[in-house]
């Protein structure tokens, strides 16, 4: 059969399964090339058009939901196959039952994919455009189910391939899944077009609105980040980052990785002269009451001072048996009450055990725990006028639950802070991954996102999405870097966020999924 039988509808062949298995590899990448690890929003619509070119051409709207199943498996097999390393590297999992459960996740979130696309296929609209924007809509739909049921796990959605292309000038407004819905009209978009569409007015007019809305958007964004420039009543802040590089798999033995850790970092906080340290997450690797006699004492000392002008974050578990522990931040100020963030949103298996899946927790060595969660809007650390909020781990993924500090202005942070732990997943790129992540934090809020971390990325991020400042990968050191807070207005995405969470975009991508399914005609 030649090739273009295989694309004619009802023909059977192989290429379209080819070319959306390859698309959604092509995708994985795009969030951080393998090669550098820098996002690529190119070839994030490239890969995501030529799925949407096989889903068109499809027979039938379940063959259509079965090519999105296979892209989507691809796709997030390999964004996080780096999953892998913490459970059969570090757990102690054998490597096919490893292997096997990441397939299994990632098949698992692909679903919601490939029901997008079998409903997009039975009431896809005639109108190119109107078709375009209901692909677009049911994708980013199935981006919010993977984000936030089942506890959520949006890492790797498509948003984050855009940190520095054409369609970051979006954050600010809509933030990553708003950005996860204007790639996929693109690119839904880009695979109707034809040669014949160059003689078409209604083409370019379409094309002609999408470039002044994005221009509109564009100034808007310009104007902001003017105004955020021209800021000079509050100094910058001198950062010392500590990146205490302690070997995962000896990360909580007693007999290595915690002496390792306790005196490392005693020692950076002792001697660090910046207005602000910052400790990765569980740099001390102890409760309070089983650290050695004096050591929290010892080395927080200095930062509480009265009249100092130090102040420092440093992660650390709290709690009791009896009250239950939380994966904590502690903040040392001078003159004042030490300062407690608790982690809100736990890790699944590594700090709480879902229902049902004890089994499959029994068959790792990981230390596990069923850790407590801190409120969500918990205040800010105030430090020299500073507002400043700290996150742990991958908190920074949801931007909805760190948008609920910014509903007061007033009290809106002026900084944010990330304390990571990416050791679990080696030097893979996960590292690279939780950076654009971070990276994307920052331009949704426009304010500095700054990371320590115990092996990467350590890094000092600025309002406008661009690192400016970074720490070598998998070695011990300290950055020293300056940073400046944004005391400006919070932006529309805050605003809209904090007061209504993600249910904004839910309510227009159903009722948008309500009018297609009573409207347009079944394919």
């Amino acid at each position: 059969m030649s090739s273009p039988d295989i694309f004619r509808p009802g023909a059977a062949g192989r290429l379209p399964w080819l070319i959306a298995a390859v698309a959604g590899i092509l995708q994985a990448a795009s969030l951080a090339w393998p090669w550098g690890g820098q996002p690529l929003w190119w070839l994030q619509l490239v890969s995501l058009a030529a799925l949407a070119g096989v889903v068109l051409k499809a027979a039938t709207a379940r063959r259509a939901g079965l090519l999105a199943w296979l892209f989507s498996t691809s796709w997030l097999c390999g964004t996080f196959w780096w999953l892998f390393i913490s459970m059969h590297t570090y757990g102690g999992l054998a490597a096919p039952l490893a292997a096997a459960a990441v397939l299994a996740l990632a098949a698992f979130l692909g679903s919601y994919y490939a029901f997008a696309i079998w409903f997009f296929r039975k009431r896809q609209p005639a109108n190119r455009w109107m078709a375009a924007a209901l692909f677009a809509t049911l994708w980013m739909l199935a981006e919010l189910a993977r984000g936030q049921w089942w506890t959520g796990f949006p890492w790797g959605a498509a948003g984050y391939a855009h940190v520095r292309g054409p369609l970051s000038v979006l954050a600010r407004t809509v933030g990553v899944y708003g950005m996860c819905f204007a790639a996929a009209f693109i690119a839904c978009a880009a695979a109707f077009f034809s040669k014949r569409d160059l003689r078409n007015r209604s083409w370019w007019l379409g094309c002609l609105a999408v470039l002044i809305v994005w221009g509109a958007l564009g100034y808007q964004r310009q104007l902001a980040l003017q105004r955020i420039d021209a800021q000079k009543e509050h100094p910058p802040v001198r950062l010392a980052l500590l990146q205490g590089q302690i070997p995962q798999d000896e990360k909580f033995q007693a007999g290595s990785g915690i002496p390792m850790a306790l005196e490392w970092y005693a020692g950076r906080l002792r001697d660090a002269t910046a207005t602000l340290v910052v400790a990765p997450e569980t740099a001390i690797p102890l409760l309070p009451k089983q650290l050695p006699s004096g050591y929290l004492d010892m080395v927080t000392e200095r930062y509480v001072r009265p009249g100092g002008d130090q102040a420092l974050l440093v992660g650390i578990p709290l709690g009791d048996f009896t009250n239950g522990y939380t994966n904590s931040v502690l903040g040392f100020a001078p003159g004042q009450q030490p300062y407690e963030y608790d982690k809100h949103h736990l890790v699944p298996f590594g700090e709480f055990i879902p229902p049902f899946f004890r089994w499959f927790t029994e068959l790792m060595s990981i230390p596990l725990g069923d850790f407590n969660r801190g409120p969500v809007g918990q205040p800010s650390f105030l430090f020299q006028d500073q507002r400043i909020a700290p996150n742990i781990c991958y908190e920074d993924l949801f931007g909805e639950e760190l948008g609920a500090r910014f509903v007061d202005p007033a009290a809106a942070p002026t900084l944010m802070v990330n304390l990571s732990n990416i050791g679990w997943f080696g030097d893979s790129l996960a590292i690279d991954q939780h950076l654009a992540i971070s990276r994307l934090r920052a331009l949704e809020f426009e304010r500095p996102m700054v990371r320590a971390t115990n092996t990467g990325a350590t890094a000092v991020i600025d309002h406008r999405g661009q690192v400016t400042h970074s720490l070598a990968r998998d070695r011990r050191g300290v950055l020293l870097a300056e940073v400046q807070g944004n005391f400006g207005a919070v932006t529309p995405y805050a605003w809209w966020v904090g007061r209504f969470g993600l249910w904004p975009l839910w309510a227009v991508g159903l009722l948008a999924a309500l009018v297609a399914w009573r409207c347009c005609k079944r394919v």
